[in-house]
This record gives structure tokens, C-alpha cells and sequence, in this order.
């Protein structure tokens, strides 16, 4: 699993003229199976995407992928976690303790 944090690199009106497309970006994620969760950052300066990959180099291609970043808007850190522990809903995710 995979903590995805969108950091705008950019001015806020930069990212909102990229907006309709990284949200339809985000419907394909979704739809794929490849999300579980996505949302803004409190103040409004990135956001957050919870991600289910293959491996990190999957994540980092699907992260290049995203028009924030084809437009220079945001840059991506990731990180890969183990998820040893999770709500109910998200059982199938679960992960043996490394």
C-alpha cells in the first residue's frame, strides 16, 4: 500500500486550471481499483491519495501520470507502507507484520 502526497509546486490558480483533468485521472484510479481514498490537504497546499500498487515503481508511473504533474504543478512523495491493520471495509487489504 502506498500514501501518495501531492506537494503543489505551483500557485493555486496553476492547479485549478489542471483540476478537471486530475479528476477524471483520479475516476480512472478509482474505477481500477488502484485508489481507496484521495482528497485536499488542510491548508490547501497538495492532497493525499491512499493507493494499492504492485510495487513503488508502479506507484511512481502512475504518479507521472497525473496531469498536476505533466503540467508542472505538484511534485509526489510516496510512501510505501505495510498495512498490518486495517477498518473492517478495508480487510482485503491487510498485510502479514513484516
Amino acid at each position: 500500500m502506498f500514501v501518495m502526497e501531492l506537494i503543489y509546486t505551483a500557485p493555486l490558480e496553476a492547479v485549478d486550471a489542471e483540476l478537471e483533468a486530475h479528476r477524471a485521472w483520479l475516476d480512472v484510479h478509482f474505477a481500477k481499483g488502484v485508489f481507496l481514498a484521495a482528497g485536499v490537504k488542510k491548508p490547501r497546499e497538495g492532497g493525499v491519495i491512499l493507493a494499492v500498487a504492485d510495487d513503488r515503481a508502479h506507484a511512481e508511473e502512475i504518479a507521472a501520470g497525473d496531469p498536476f504533474v505533466t503540467a508542472g504543478v505538484c511534485e509526489y512523495r510516496i510512501t510505501e507502507f505495510v498495512a498490518a491493520r486495517t477498518a473492517p471495509a478495508l480487510e482485503q487489504y491487510r498485510q502479514p507484520p513484516v
